[in-house]
């Protein structure tokens, strides 16, 4: 939880700056002063941990009501405009399966979400990777209906714990792809894995998407690989996720998130610390 806040935070502080000057700090490894406040990544994030922590699983109705009381008590936490339909209407008492699955013409949110908040449900149910992938599919459902925004979160949640397991980075983005159902996401992921590790993040969000279009299928495979490439270093890896622009605080989230859960934040600077908004008291009591 605290990477994947971690990862929001810094991700956060690149966005309303030309692409041309984020690259060059980026390059030049130049921060923006504290403080580095999260974003709705975090606050669902933060609502779907409490859930788990109470149930000891994802139990829908509690989820949906747990995201609506977070967002009216706080909603500029640049959450996406469709969000703030759907957690209005759940909020005002209607049922969470309509109001979700007549988004966009009744296809549902194919957003990047789900995925962006899922991370700790890996780690939760590591034990588990069965558990993992249904419980991935029943969060994404309380506010994405379509299939691909489940294929991210299922993917994010079992990369979160595969890395917690301590699988090696070369072997984590083709471990993931035999988890994820057929679709677009898992396509990227595979075409994901054919990309070596070592390559550009510029090349590689040229091929996969970096978040451009905030869907799932355009931000999890590149966010995966961003994690794949520096499995064991969280800082270098916010560092090489930001570079090519994009959904930078998503991507970042989802990779502070599947690292850090192997890693805690071990190697983050100080400077970072201290600048990161902190969580909640009740998380430390968890």
């Amino acid at each position: 939880m605290r990477g994947l806040a971690m990862g929001d935070a810094f991700g956060e502080t690149w966005f309303f700056r030309p692409a041309a000057e984020v690259e060059a700090a980026v390059a030049g490894r130049e921060v923006k002063d504290g403080p580095w406040p999260w974003t709705d990544d975090t606050a669902m994030a933060l609502s779907l941990v409490r859930i788990l922590d109470r149930h000891g699983r994802v139990e829908q109705d509690a989820l949906a009501t747990a995201f609506a009381d977070a967002y009216a008590a706080d909603p500029y936490r640049c959450y996406g405009a469709s969000m703030h339909d759907v957690l209005i209407a759940i909020g005002q008492g209607e049922a969470w399966p309509a109001v979700t699955g007549r988004q966009f013409d009744g296809m549902g949110s194919w957003g990047n979400g789900a995925a962006m908040r899922v991370a700790p449900l890996g780690a939760w149910f590591v034990d588990d990777l069965d558990l993992v992938a249904a419980e991935a599919d029943r969060s994404a459902a309380v506010t994405h209906a379509h299939p691909e925004a489940t294929a991210g979160a299922v993917a994010v949640a079992i990369a979160a714990a595969l890395s917690v397991r301590g699988i090696a980075g070369e072997e984590l983005i083709g471990a993931v792809a035999e988890w994820v159902p057929d679709s677009e996401v898992g396509s990227r992921l595979r075409r994901a894995g054919r990309v070596a590790l070592t390559a550009d993040p510029r090349h590689v969000a040229g091929m996969l998407g970096c978040g451009m279009q905030i869907s799932a299928v355009d931000t999890v495979p590149y966010a995966i690989w961003c994690a794949a490439a520096h499995l064991d270093d969280l800082t270098e890896a916010l560092w090489a996720t930001a570079l090519p622009g994009g959904d930078i605080d998503t991507t970042c989230a989802i990779v502070g998130g599947i690292i850090a859960g192997r890693t805690g934040l071990a190697g983050i600077p100080a400077d970072w610390r201290s600048a990161c908004e902190p969580l909640p008291a009740w998380v430390d009591s968890m």
